[in-house]
């Protein structure tokens, strides 16, 4: 397209606009004007009137929306003050758990000069103790001995060839797991049987 016919449709198109601007305001009897969209009146009377109500309006929105604003903060600073809570009071509950288990054990220390056999069964029922701990806060300790390979569930530590067992199956655990699915603390490290 040459020059000339960008400035020719250029000119074409700001006439096409000003004829539109004078036809959406169209003269009355009164001789006053009316908008033909809204069909208020545009007087200075009118457009004063007008603008007052939206300048009101829009004060009415600020403010909705600095109170929302503000409703939001105090909810964000609420929330995380109740988390926090709920946190360190799970915190404690934990460790009030513990207490009884720490406090076996540094019986069993002060007796440790005496009969190692009764220091040994002293540890043994710690031991059950700690277990009986995490069962309570939901980290049951699981035997996967006998059970299909899982690789969600396990960890492979060795791999041995043992006659009379299906591929794929825990021989030994190395070291247990605790809790199930999403619950689980950690996978259990086991040894693996493989067919020859």
């Amino acid at each position: 397209m040459s020059e000339s016919s960008r400035r020719h449709d250029a000119e074409a198109r700001q006439a096409a606009g000003e004829a539109a601007g004078e036809a959406s305001v169209r003269e009355t009897d009164a001789g006053s004007t009316v908008d033909p969209r809204t069909g208020t009146p545009e007087g200075a009377a009118g457009s004063q009137e007008r603008i007052a109500e939206l300048q009101e309006r829009a004060a009415e929105l600020e403010d909705r929306w600095r109170r929302a604003l503000a409703d939001l903060d105090n909810l964000r600073k609420r929330v995380s003050r109740d988390a926090a809570r709920v946190r360190a009071e799970e915190r404690a509950r934990a460790a009030a758990e513990w207490l009884p288990v720490l406090d076996n054990l540094e019986r069993a220390l002060d007796h440790a000069d005496t009969d190692p056999a009764s220091v040994v069964e002293g540890l043994r029922a710690i031991r059950d103790q700690a277990l009986d701990v995490l069962a309570r806060l939901g980290f049951p300790r699981r035997d996967d001995t006998g059970t299909r390979f899982d690789p969600a569930r396990h960890e492979a530590v060795g791999v041995l060839a043992q006659e009379g067992t299906p591929d794929g199956t825990v021989l030994h655990v190395v070291q247990p797991a605790y809790g199930e699915g999403e619950q689980q603390l950690r996978p259990a490290l086991v040894v693996v049987s493989k067919a020859e």
